[in-house]
């Protein structure tokens, strides 16, 4: 018989940090506000919720690997959004972005998940932030919940 993994979404002892960046801030905090619902609303304790705040997505990989291989916590959500612009910051940032969260998980042993936005528009941040398209910081959780959980069953 096949065996087979799968992680709930019980946020109950979990301890997770959440790394926002400051810049577009009128969405990173919307992104906060769905990450929290979602934390609570799964179970999760606010006291096991730490919030660090950074200038900007690029920032975000750093803090990330910093607070991952600190062993506090279970997982670590990274929220930001980089929206496009009339140069090419945006894709040097987003990328960056991108290879720094993935290497911090990697590097760590610890779930960082990529919970930043990259839209051609304010209004596809909007969308995203919790209004037409959800709210991807609740995305977020709910991956690190999984994550997390199948890193505890997998040891």
């Amino acid at each position: 018989m096949v065996k087979e993994i799968n992680g709930t979404l019980e946020g109950k002892d979990k301890r997770f940090a959440v790394v926002v960046s400051r810049f577009n801030s009128f969405i990173t905090e919307r992104l906060l506000e769905g990450a929290l619902d979602c934390f609570t609303r799964h179970g999760g304790g606010e006291e096991n919720l730490t919030v660090v705040r950074v200038p900007g997505s690029f920032e975000t990989p750093f803090v990330a690997a910093k607070l991952a291989k600190s062993g506090a916590y279970d997982a670590v959500v990274c929220l930001g959004a980089i929206i496009r612009g009339s140069t090419s910051h945006y894709d040097l940032v987003a990328s960056e972005a991108a290879k720094g969260v993935a290497q911090a998980a990697l590097s760590s042993g610890v779930p960082v998940i990529f919970g930043i936005l990259t839209t051609e528009t304010i209004e596809q941040a909007v969308e995203r932030a919790g209004t037409k398209a959800g709210n991807r910081g609740w995305d977020a959780i709910i991956s690190a919940l999984e994550m997390a959980d199948l890193m505890k069953q997998i040891g």
